[in-house]
This record gives C-alpha cells, sequence and structure tokens, in this order.
C-alpha cells in the first residue's frame, strides 16, 4: 500500500476525498464538473500545496490531514513527457485541464499520478471517486493539523535571532 495526503478545512473533512472542491471550482489539471480529488505522496507536499493559495495574513486555524492508504497494484496513469513548456506558470495552461478532463471521461484508471509544479520531482496523485476501484482505497479518519506559525511568518512581537 502506498499512502497519499491532502489538507483540507475541517467542514471538509466528512469528506475528504469526494472531489468536491475540483468538481466546484475546479483546477490545475480538471475543469469545474469534473470529480477529481487531489492529493500528493508526502504529507510535507500536501502542506506546500494547500498553503501556497492561502493568505499569509488569513492562515486558517482549523486544518485537517486526510490520510488514504492506496493498493499498490491500483490501475493508473503518469503524466510523463506530454506536459507543455509552461507548465508550472502559475497560471495553469489549458493542456493541463484537458490532461486530466480526458483522464476522468476515459474512466479506464483510478489514479493519475502528475508532477508538483512546487516540486517538480516530487508527484501528486489525483483519485477519480466515481471510478469503481475507488472503494478499494482505505480512508483514514482526518486529524487536526497543527503547522508551525512561522510558516507565515513572524508573530507579532518574536525579535528576530542574530544570524537569521
Amino acid at each position: 500500500m502506498s499512502r497519499v495526503y491532502r489538507v483540507l478545512r475541517k467542514k471538509y473533512a466528512r469528506s475528504p476525498f469526494d472531489g468536491e472542491g475540483a468538481y466546484r471550482y475546479g483546477g490545475r489539471w480538471s475543469s469545474p464538473g469534473i470529480r477529481l480529488s487531489y492529493t500528493s505522496e508526502h504529507q510535507s507536499l500536501a502542506l506546500l500545496e494547500y498553503f501556497v493559495h492561502l493568505d499569509k495574513d488569513d492562515a486558517p486555524a482549523d486544518l485537517v490531514l486526510a490520510v488514504a492508504e492506496v493498493p499498490d497494484e491500483m490501475t493508473g496513469e503518469r503524466v510523463d513527457g506530454q506536459l507543455p513548456a509552461n507548465w508550472r506558470d502559475p497560471a495553469a495552461p489549458p493542456e493541463l485541464t484537458r490532461i486530466g478532463d480526458e483522464f476522468v471521461r476515459k474512466g479506464e484508471n483510478c489514479l493519475l499520478v502528475v508532477p508538483s509544479v512546487l516540486a517538480p520531482d516530487e508527484n501528486n496523485c489525483l483519485i477519480n471517486p466515481e471510478h469503481p476501484e475507488f472503494r478499494r482505497i482505505v480512508l483514514g479518519q482526518p486529524e487536526p493539523l497543527a503547522y508551525d506559525p512561522r510558516m507565515f511568518g513572524r508573530r507579532r512581537g518574536q525579535r528576530k535571532r542574530p544570524g537569521s
């Protein structure tokens, strides 16, 4: 089994892998109306992927970490070599959205492994919750997630240490 990780707000923790956020708003790899659950291969990458979208002055205090166990033999596709030169641009090129949308429309596999824009040698795993194999994934109960407040800069009144 392989683990995948997802960071989200507590109010969405009842169904952390249902793809509702991507369905409503779309994402780098999918259009609105396409249900995919965006996960990462490492907890640290999941944090980076979540934090990159936050305003540093509005960091949430109610985050949870959802973990899922994916069977090693589960069907999946890997996105390699078919990416446009500008795939890491902050505004995702439409080719990426087409890749994810087509993946779901074909319905051949449950998992789509894609490189992370933030750490291109690491992967995110997009899970199609409507694929028949989704039920084989073991979904853990989301746990409260505490992160170091330095992620968003020094706290008010905190002095800078010499040499930092």
